[in-house]
């Protein structure tokens, strides 16, 4: 994953308080004089406030618990070398990604405080007496406070017991109670890293294995013994609310931040033993923006599916698991008007909208054995289709609900989805036999279809959009369904190619120019704007919340935007 970094220009003249803010160390500010703060002023002007800011902090680090080799276990096994390393939690959790050249192998390695033996026996016994604290103790339980009242509890037990322990202990036992009391004990650095989409545990102890964004699946140093992995299942299911046991030892659930989690406890259906899956939520929203900056479309596939998202056109993202369906739908949905009504349905929630006017809706599990109280995602897209909306998105057709979907397309509502298939062919072949059973008159009605995979470009692993084709009618000879190929992805340069002479030539585009009364001089105007403006976004390095306020900028005053993207161009050229 590329990084998104924008430096912030320094202004000519830095404040002596400024200068102050920056660092955080000078005690004496009424010593500097004039000249050294020039002098100091210079250099600020030529560097990034965000580095300056890392650098203190890693002085402040230093001062405060020794060297990095002195206070985290930099103990690497033999034979491998250190390609990245970074902060998942400063200054007590660090990532070291490792690579063996003999292997031909990555590891990833995480990097927590040092602790002897002494220390070991030590934080066990405080573990017990500061849980003692909190469940017998008189603590005023509040949940912005949970950090404190750990650390209250941790000075309170050492000095009742009179254990002396030096700063650097203390700070390394606070560190270990937060992590093993509200954190995610010890896959808590795995979870606060936010390159990592998937965390598995195969069994007792056998190397937890993650999948990172830019390394792909990687074993870790981390392993659960058999006690400590079942009572860990057992937690994580609590914290989402269910229970397991060895008469329910299969749990689907979602843990509090969102992220979806597949348990099961004990041998009896896995035979190595206690498992865990949990699929990470991206609490940083992906825009179209990035998926053009990482390849995986193009800017042409973008500003297409643009128009189509603005007009009403129905999709359905397909592909295989982990293909980044979801992730697309989420970054085209982006588009859609910020005042149309929308209504999403999920089993976990994933998507994440800007707009105002929407109704985020999530299934239930049933509340007893005999499935009363159960909501699916058929019952929810029933309620939709009476909350009147502009826009249906379903976060993934797997059921009877297809039916409803299709249902809700052919008599005009805007529908997004994603659905399990590898090419255009194979979701039509799906949708049309059982269990599903969509009637051909109702695939019809869908405008558009993106297939994507998760495959190799240069040794790398990537996901790209290896086609984009539009559902045009159904065969009035053979009955069957005719598809249209608008994109193509090229594996042997990487990039997407259109396939058509003109952007009219595109039924959906058609459609799109017979709804606003565009000729098609207009039609390939529209689109050329949407696409410069899309490049001019990727070339600028846009966050999230930048590319947000572009685009309400955009529904508010769309020909001001584009007059402002081509000065800029003109400008640059």
């Amino acid at each position: 994953m590329e990084e998104r970094k924008i430096k912030r220009i320094m202004p000519k003249k830095v404040s002596k308080q400024k200068l102050l803010e920056v660092t955080g160390e000078i005690k004496a500010p009424d010593k500097i004089s004039d000249k050294v703060l020039e002098d100091v002023t210079d250099v600020l002007k030529e560097i990034d406030v965000e580095e300056i800011s890392e650098l203190f902090k890693q002085v402040r680090e230093v001062a405060k618990y020794g060297t990095i080799e002195e206070f985290l276990d930099t103990s690497f096994p033999s034979g491998y070398e250190i390609v990245e390393e970074y902060w998942v939690y400063r200054p007590f959790a660090k990532v070291f990604i490792l690579f063996s050249k003999e292997s031909n192998d990555y590891l990833y390695y995480l990097s927590e405080p040092v602790l002897d033996k002494a220390e070991r026996y030590l934080l066990y016994e405080v573990k017990e007496l500061v849980r003692n604290k909190l469940i017998y103790g008189k603590v005023e339980m509040k949940k912005a406070d949970k950090d404190r009242i750990l650390e209250k509890a941790l000075e309170e037990v050492l000095e009742e017991y009179d254990l002396n322990v030096d700063k650097q202990t203390f700070h390394k036992f606070l560190y270990y109670v937060r992590r093993d009391f509200i954190g995610f004990y010890k896959i808590d650095g795995l979870m606060r890293d936010p390159y990592i989409e998937d965390i598995s545990c195969d069994g007792w102890n056998i190397p937890i294995f993650v999948y990172h964004w830019n390394y792909g699946n990687m074993q870790t140093n981390i392993k659960f013994d058999r006690r400590e992995l079942d009572s860990f299942v057992i937690r994580l299911a609590q914290r989402s609310g269910k229970h397991i046991s060895t008469s329910n030892p299969l749990v689907d659930a979602t843990l509090p931040d969102g992220s979806r989690i597949q348990l099961t406890l004990g041998k009896d259906v896995t035979t190595r033993g206690s498992t865990f899956t949990i699929r990470k939520f991206r609490e940083i929203l992906i825009t179209p923006v990035d998926l053009i900056r990482w390849g995986t479309f193009s800017s042409e596939q973008m500003a297409y599916l643009w128009l189509a998202a603005e007009n009403g056109k129905s999709m359905l993202f397909v592909g295989g698991t982990a293909s980044g369906k979801t992730t697309s739908l989420n970054a085209v949905a982006l588009f859609i008007p910020l005042n149309a009504k929308i209504v999403t349905i999920e089993d976990t929630r994933e998507l994440k909208l800007p707009h105002m006017n929407w109704i985020p809706a999530v299934t239930r599990e049933s509340f007893t054995g005999d499935e009363r109280g159960k909501i699916d995602m058929y019952d929810l897209l029933k309620a939709a289709l009476r909350q009147r909306p502009e826009y249906i998105i379903v976060g993934e057709v797997r059921g009877r609900e297809a039916q409803t979907l299709f249902q809700a397309m052919s008599t005009g509502h805007t529908t997004l989805s994603t659905f399990h298939a590898d090419s255009v062919e194979a979701a039509i072949h799906r949708l049309e036999y059982p269990p599903l059973s969509v009637p051909r008159s109702m695939i019809s009605a869908l405008d558009i279809v993106s297939v994507q995979a998760q495959t190799f470009v240069g040794g790398r692993k990537v996901r790209r959009n290896l086609e984009i084709a539009e559902i045009t009618e159904i065969d009035p000879v053979t009955k069957n369904i005719k598809t249209m190929t608008i994109f193509k992805w090229d594996p042997m340069t990487d990039t997407h190619r259109f396939l058509l002479n003109d952007v009219w030539s595109s039924k959906v585009m058609r459609d799109i120019m017979l709804f606003k009364a565009w000729d098609e001089r207009r039609l390939v105007e529209e689109f050329e704007k949407r696409k410069m403006l899309l490049e001019y976004l990727v070339e600028k390095g846009v966050t999230a919340t930048e590319f947000l306020r572009i685009m309400k900028a955009y529904h508010a005053n769309p020909e001001e935007v584009f007059r402002m993207v081509e000065v800029e161009y003109e400008a640059g050229s």
